[in-house]
């Protein structure tokens, strides 16, 4: 298992969304504040030693927010953030569900005091499937 906790409180990546044209198209971008949260997590995450990417077989990835207010968030929004996060960071290869088999246990609370993410990556047997 790997365990490692991102120490800033949480963000969704859905929360500003940009509208942007490319090539005539307009294209939907992370808002600047999701980016920026994108770079903030970096000194948190251990295994960016690893040759990338780190993480290619079926896992549980549990995440654990404990946010800084009481306001209403939504897990899957959180939980989508985490997953590209984790895969920008090359922790994941993908976030599809070959990889991301479940994200068991994950859920909300709050705190206050220490806003955070605890992440636990743990492989999934997925035999007779």
């Amino acid at each position: 298992m790997i365990k490692f906790t991102i120490n800033i409180p949480p963000r969704t990546k859905k929360n500003s969304q940009q509208i942007i044209t490319v090539k005539g198209r307009p294209i939907i971008i992370p808002s600047k504040l999701y980016r920026q949260y994108e770079k903030d997590c970096e000194p948190f995450i251990p295994v960016l030693r690893q040759p990338k990417p780190y993480i290619r077989i079926p896992v549980n990835l549990k995440c654990i927010y404990y946010m800084p207010t009481k306001r209403r968030v939504d897990l899957n929004n959180l939980l989508e953030a985490t997953t590209d996060m984790l895969v920008h960071y090359g922790v994941l290869e993908d976030d599809n569900s070959n990889i991301v088999y479940s994200h068991d246990g994950s859920r909300v609370y709050v705190d206050r005091d220490n806003p955070r993410t605890e992440i636990y990556i743990e492989r999934v047997d997925v035999n007779g499937d």
